[in-house]
Formats: structure tokens, C-alpha cells, sequence
């Protein structure tokens, strides 16, 4: 007991250390990260949908499948030992590893498994569809999830869909494995645990969540019972800085060992720095424009087409998200299976000019453009606005918060909408059922994709969307995803701007911190100190 009273008195100490604003160095045996995250508004995982709350979860649970950082193509068990796909496509087969624990000391059986699926398709938060998807329903859960063993259990699914989708939908956190026996003493009538679980922990992850105070800190802590390698440090504390320049100020004096949300300004200044290391990847993000179809002059094929001839496309790389993007103009981001890394699109105002004439409109027209007031959209839209005109296309910037923009984009009143799409796991439908796909376009549908936002259907290419999520043939579907991308940059209302590059500065002394491609596999338990 009194060590165990000095392990709770030493936390204190060590988190006031971590926040002091002149502490010359952090602890040895705690990373201490600067970042904003005051996106957060849960911490279960069958509710969280944010960046922030995305990556503390990927540290905090584990799921049955996972991909390779390196290689996110490549799959692999987390918690399955192994699985496999019935004849028909349509029952998958996990066992499980044997001993694993959760973090409070019980058992992680297939029960578990089962009843953490079961739970998010019975929640139906707002990432559930990620498994509803897979023809999963509160009616029929309870058959279609089904333990069959102490460690095995199947899951099926309403279709033959292809095999790398849905092991896919697997490792998304929505699919993460929950304490259930933890969750039952802690929930309130039937919220399964819910209430409690927003500020508490039951994974079984290398890390466990200690605490989070909104908007100030999240504490992570190692994981004893953790069945892998345990992470090198004792704890990860996320301090919640907003300001660029403030967590550039940090680091330098050594108050942080990484910074996480850097303007390119500061990132031009780290680079040459001898006690700072920058590490950067490629995201699954992409930024766009997107064309209300409901405006009769942007509905036009002919004007579509010219828009996106009137993007500086390379001024963009060289200023506005220079260190932070790269053009892009593919609706799949580079890295994801089937990705097309094709631009046919360049800055060209004569062309646009000749298509503009074409659509009937030789003198050009007037059009507004719903913008956040926050970088780099706001300096796009200005870069944007500038190389329109010399095309003849007027641009009338809306400025407006982000709550503001989104819900007149989603309600479909604006006329171009500045976007950013992340991925919300990683298989090309994640993307391709946003941009491409719509069975209703009605006002009141009940699906509203990206392409409904906009008031565009195209039946051929949803039918070809559809194809591609039920080929099995790895070749064949990465073929699909050619043929749907080169379609979708001729004729969509979408003009694809850039993918997303996310830096981080890392203070030297500190090894194995790894960006990952979503925001749930920037792992920290790989993170260690030199002494």
C-alpha cells in the first residue's frame, strides 16, 4: 500500500512538470506531446468520430485486425491469431490469441469480441455504419455475430463483398474489443456503459487512459497486462495547445518533445535545427471543391470541366501548403489500394474560356464559394478566386466558421463548398461510396454522400462502385478503381485540389515516433527516450 500511495502522489508532480511553461526538460520516462484537441467529445470508441479522439483510442484499444503502417495494404491479426472467408465470401472465421487480458485484469475472450460489435451496431453512434454496412442491424446482430468458442467466433455478412473490405471495416476503432464485464458494472440503464465510457477506459491496448480534461490534457499510461511488447515509456501527456507558433516556442525551450500542428512557417524554420528532427507522411486526407449540381450554370458539363482548368494547381504546392500537401487530383489518396496517381488537370484559363463558351456562357458568370475562415482554406479560396477570374469566372467569397459552412453544405444551399475528406478506413469504398456513389437524390433521402450534398447522380458510376466492393479478385477490383477514378475526374462536380501531409517536430533524444496514415495508427507505444 504505501508504494502504491507514492505511485499516486508521483503523478501530480509529473504532470505539473509536464505543463510548467519553463520546465527545461521533460521527464525521462514521459513523452510530452503539443497538440490540438478540442475536437474531442468522447472516448468510446463506438461513439468517437474526431481526429484527436481517433488517436487516443488507436493507442488505448486493440481490434481484431490491423494493418501495416508502413504498408497499409497489408493486413494482419491484432487480437485474431488468424481467420478465414467461407466458400460463399460471406462468413468470416477469427481465433483468437490465447491469455489476453483487458487492462483492468479480465479475461478478453471471443465474448467480448462479440458483445463490443454487437454494442456499436446497437449504440448506433455515428461511426456504426462503418459495420452496419456490412449488412450488420439491430435486428439481426445477435445472429450475424456469433461466438463459437471460447476463442472463436464468425461474423456474417449479407453479401460476397470483397474480402479486403471487410477485414478492413475490421480495423477501424468503431470495431474495437470492450471490457464487457467492466462496462456492465458501469452502465446506466440500457446505455451499455456508454455514459461512463466518454471519460473512462476498458481496452486492452498498450496504453490505458488515465485521464482528460477538455481542452487542457489527455494522460495516457502504460498497460501492464498488455500481451505485446510494453511501450518503452511509462506515459504519454498530451498538452492541448491550439497556437502554431506556441508549440514552436515549446519545443525549442524543451517543454515538449513533440509538436504536432506546425504552420508551414514554422516547419521552414525547424528544418537545419540540430536538436529538432521533422517527420512528415502522407495522410488519407484530401481537400476539394466541390460544385452544387442545383446551380444551372454549374451543372453544366462544359463548365465543370472548366473549373478545373482554373486552379493553380502547382502555385498551391509551391505556397499555401507547401510542407503541409501535395497536389492531388485523384478522389483516392496516394497509398490506399487501387489509387490513381494521374493529373491530367493544369492551369490553362484559354481552355476554360473555350469550354465557358461552349456551355453558352462566352462573357463568363457569377458564382459564390462557402469558405472556413481558417488556413489554408481560406488563402485557397483567395488562390482560387484570383485564377478564376482571369477565366472569366467570378468568385464571390462566403467566409464563415466551420459550423457555419458544413451545415449549409450539408443541408445543399451553397453554390462551391471548400472540403476535406478523410478517410474513414482504409479501403478504396470508404472514399469511392463519398464521392461517387448516390441512389437518391432526393431531398429527402436518407443516404446523403458527398455526391448527394452536391445534387449529383450518376447510375453508371454507382453501378460501377458497386461492382467494385463485391470483386474478390485483388487485380481485378484495383483495375475498377482505375476505371471509376478516370470517370470521376472527366465528368464529377468535384475538383480534387490536394492530399493532406501532416509534419511533426520531434526534440532530439526521442526515438520511434512514426506518423501514421489515419488518425487512429499514430501509434505512441513505439516511442522511447534516449537516456
Amino acid at each position: 500500500m504505501p508504494a502504491l500511495k507514492s505511485r499516486l502522489l508521483l503523478i501530480p508532480l509529473l504532470l505539473a512538470a509536464a505543463l510548467a511553461p519553463l520546465q527545461a526538460a521533460t521527464p525521462k520516462d514521459s513523452l510530452i506531446l503539443a497538440m490540438a484537441f478540442d475536437d474531442i467529445i468522447s472516448m468510446d470508441p463506438a461513439e468517437a468520430f474526431e481526429i484527436a479522439a481517433g488517436e487516443i483510442i488507436g493507442n488505448t484499444y486493440e481490434r481484431l485486425v490491423e494493418f501495416d503502417v508502413a504498408d497499409p495494404t497489408k493486413l494482419s491479426g491484432e487480437l485474431a491469431k488468424g481467420w478465414t472467408v467461407s466458400a460463399d465470401g460471406k462468413t468470416f472465421t477469427f481465433e483468437l490469441l490465447p491469455g489476453l487480458r483487458f487492462s483492468s485484469g479480465n479475461a478478453l475472450t471471443a465474448e467480448e469480441v462479440v458483445w463490443s460489435l454487437q454494442r456499436a451496431v446497437l449504440l448506433d453512434k455515428t461511426p456504426a455504419f462503418i459495420l452496419t454496412q456490412l449488412g450488420l442491424s439491430k435486428t439481426n446482430v445477435a445472429e450475424k455475430v456469433r461466438q463459437t468458442g471460447p476463442l472463436t467466433l464468425t461474423i456474417e455478412t449479407d453479401k460476397s463483398y470483397a474480402p479486403s473490405f471487410v477485414l478492413n471495416c475490421l480495423t477501424a476503432n468503431v470495431a474495437s474489443v470492450l471490457d464487457k464485464k467492466l462496462l456492465l458494472a458501469k452502465a446506466q440503464g440500457t446505455d451499455l456503459g456508454s455514459a461512463w465510457l466518454k471519460l473512462n477506459h476498458a481496452g486492452s491496448g498498450p496504453y490505458k487512459l488515465r485521464e482528460w480534461r477538455a481542452n487542457e490534457l489527455v494522460v495516457l499510461e502504460r498497460n501492464d497486462q498488455f500481451h505485446g511488447k510494453k511501450p518503452p515509456l511509462q506515459r504519454a501527456i498530451y498538452r492541448h495547445v491550439k497556437e502554431a507558433a506556441t508549440q514552436r516556442l515549446l519545443l525549442e525551450k524543451g517543454d515538449i518533445d513533440i509538436a504536432r500542428n506546425l504552420a508551414p512557417q514554422d516547419i521552414d524554420a525547424m528544418k537545419g535545427r540540430p536538436d529538432v528532427q521533422l517527420t512528415s507522411t502522407t495522410k488519407g486526407t484530401v481537400y476539394y471543391l466541390s460544385l452544387n449540381q442545383k446551380n444551372p450554370n454549374l451543372a453544366k458539363p462544359e463548365v465543370r470541366e472548366a473549373l478545373k482548368w482554373l486552379v493553380d494547381y502547382d502555385a498551391l504546392g509551391a505556397t499555401l501548403i507547401k510542407n503541409i500537401g501535395v497536389p492531388h487530383q485523384n478522389l483516392l489518396p496516394s497509398g490506399m489500394f487501387g489509387a490513381s496517381s494521374d493529373k491530367p488537370y493544369k492551369y490553362d484559363p484559354a481552355k476554360a474560356q473555350a469550354l465557358l463558351a461552349k456551355a453558352g456562357l462566352p462573357q463568363g458568370f457569377k458564382v459564390t464559394m462557402d469558405t472556413r475562415t481558417v488556413q489554408p482554406v481560406q488563402g485557397i479560396a483567395e488562390a482560387v478566386q484570383a485564377s478564376a477570374k482571369r477565366g472569366g469566372v467570378q468568385i464571390e467569397i462566403i467566409p464563415g466558421d466551420g459550423k457555419q459552412t458544413l451545415t449549409k453544405y450539408r443541408a445543399r444551399k451553397h453554390d462551391i463548398y471548400i472540403g476535406e475528406w478523410g478517410s474513414d478506413y482504409w479501403d478504396p469504398h470508404s472514399n469511392a461510396d463519398a464521392f461517387t456513389r448516390n441512389v437518391d437524390n432526393s431531398d429527402e433521402a436518407k443516404l446523403k454522400p458527398l455526391t448527394w450534398r452536391n445534387a449529383w447522380i450518376s447510375p453508371e458510376l454507382t453501378k460501377k462502385t458497386d461492382a467494385a466492393l463485391l470483386e474478390r479478385d485483388p487485380a481485378k477490383r484495383a483495375k475498377m478503381y482505375q476505371e471509376i477514378q478516370a470517370d470521376f475526374r472527366k465528368h464529377s462536380p468535384f475538383v480534387m485540389l490536394f492530399q493532406q501531409t501532416q509534419v511533426a517536430a520531434v526534440r532530439k533524444g526521442v526515438e520511434g515516433f512514426r506518423l501514421g496514415p489515419t488518425s487512429d495508427t499514430t501509434y505512441l507505444f513505439t516511442v522511447s527516450k534516449k537516456p
